[in-house]
């Protein structure tokens, strides 16, 4: 039995820097930056890229005054 098309899509829980600056609507380059200085938690891939928890960037949304967005309906540029 094939249980490939039984298990549900798991929830997207990472961000790259595009995404959370499309939210945020800066550069990602910004992005990198409140990471580098701390105001948002990097984690990193195995390729060395950056990655964001949703969760946090949820709050930092919420704590800047913007409604929390579904980061799975980030729509790429």
């Amino acid at each position: 039995m094939d249980d490939t098309k039984a298990r549900p899509r798991r929830r997207k829980e990472l961000l790259t820097p595009g995404e959370v600056a499309r939210l945020f609507g800066v550069d990602p380059k910004t992005v990198t930056r409140w990471a580098s200085g701390g105001k948002l938690t990097a984690m990193r891939t195995l390729g060395g890229h950056r990655r964001f928890h949703v969760a946090e960037v949820a709050r930092l949304l919420q704590s800047n005054g913007r409604h929390a967005v579904d980061p799975r309906v980030v729509a790429p540029r």
